[in-house]
């Protein structure tokens, strides 16, 4: 096992030099320590190849005082950018598109920016790979749409790296920390790529979320719908929907699919990609989870099982509220911080529901990070 050469200014993973079975050990103690008063917890599903997993790859850009350019990452709490050739972690080709994408600055005349004077073109660039598809999409992260011949820059790069479908320049004129703009201008390909995960194609645009660890997440959402216990006629709530990868992929299990997203955009994403799959049965609202459930259950709606994945930071007492209202056999609760996890197993558990089982799974080798979905039934059923 080799040591990252740029882990200690890094940050990003915690768990560098530390073996990989210790590694899964550690996090399925983590979770025990967390969830085992609720229900048993299963042995955590790792990874056979834990390298080079991370299918969305983002680099800074930046000018030293004698003039060449680097790209790489921010070091740990600061706007420092480590220079990196390449990632243990991160896709090799998108390494290896960003590596050549600074290569071209100097003769295409590109300056990068500078924060601190708000001064320069390139500000990141952003590479997403398909895994199941071998597509690539690159986006260049700029302060103006006027990119210094863009034709000829997308022939070299291309040239170099002829997997590539798609690229587009997102224009990002905001001091701001916040990687990308609103606004997306297409240089080549249709402005997006295709995966497939659980039998379902799936557009990826720049904006779009999407898991970065494919192979597991199909693991994964397999069980989360085999503990869904679908038979074909239940209405099933895709609840924090983002593109509806999970709803979708259940579709063909379930009568009826309600997604609930709050981010516009992953909406529109998840009605194209039900389109585009020919899934009828599926539909797709953009709302706040808890204030979609609230109305639901006002309106005397039932669910027979709800599936849930909210950010980080969990659910909402009033949409775990709401959720019971509605009066479902199972919630099937996916989360990637069993911390916040925990804290909602425990109202959901006041409401009448009893955690029967849980299954965490390492999206993230070499961090901290553990991903669970925990199988809740309706007491007394």
């Amino acid at each position: 096992m080799e040591i990252c050469p740029y882990a200690k200014k890094c940050g990003g993973c915690s768990y560098q030099g530390v073996p990989y079975d210790q590694q899964l050990s550690r996090k399925q103690k983590y979770t025990e320590d967390l969830l085992s008063e609720f229900c048993p917890v299963h042995s955590i599903v790792g990874m056979e190849h834990p390298y080079h997993y991370r299918n969305k790859v983002h680099a800074v850009f930046s000018r030293r005082k004698d003039g060449s350019i680097v790209s790489g990452i921010y070091e740990e709490n600061s706007h420092r950018v480590v220079p990196v050739e390449a990632c243990q972690i991160e896709n090799e080709e998108a390494d290896a598109i960003i590596q050549t994408i600074r290569g071209l600055l100097r003769s295409f005349k590109i300056t990068v920016y500078n924060e601190k004077s708000g001064v320069g073109l390139l500000r990141h660039v952003l590479v997403r790979t398909a895994s199941n598809t071998d597509q690539i999409l690159v986006a260049l992260v700029v302060t103006s749409p006027i990119f210094p011949s863009k034709k000829n820059f997308v022939q070299a790069l291309r040239k170099a790296h002829p997997r590539i479908k798609t690229v587009v320049l997102n224009i990002n004129t905001q001091r701001t920390s916040m990687v990308l703009g609103k606004r997306d201008i297409i240089l080549y390909g249709p402005g997006y790529i295709e995966d497939r995960i659980c039998g379902c194609t799936f557009r990826i645009s720049a904006q779009s979320f999407y898991q970065i660890n494919p192979p597991q997440a199909e693991k994964l959402y397999q069980k989360a719908i085999e503990l869904a216990g679908l038979t074909g006629k239940e209405r099933l709530i895709d609840a924090y929907c983002g593109t509806g990868t999970i709803g979708l992929s259940a579709a063909a299990s379930a009568g009826e699919v309600i997604g609930i997203e709050l981010n516009q955009e992953a909406v529109r994403d998840a009605i194209q990609n039900a389109r585009g799959n020919q899934i009828r049965n599926a539909r797709f609202y953009c709302a706040d989870a808890g204030d979609f459930m609230e109305q639901m259950a006002a309106d005397g709606e039932r669910a027979d099982v709800v599936i849930m994945d909210p950010p980080r930071s969990g659910s909402t007492e009033r949409f775990l509220r709401a959720a019971a209202h509605m009066g479902p056999d199972r919630i099937v609760y996916i989360s990637c911080n069993p911390e916040t996890q925990r804290r909602d197993l425990q109202i959901i558990r006041e409401l009448g529901y009893v955690a029967q089982e849980a299954w965490p799974y390492d999206f993230f080798p070499w961090t901290g990070h553990v991903e669970c979905v925990v199988l809740m039934s309706r007491a007394g059923r």
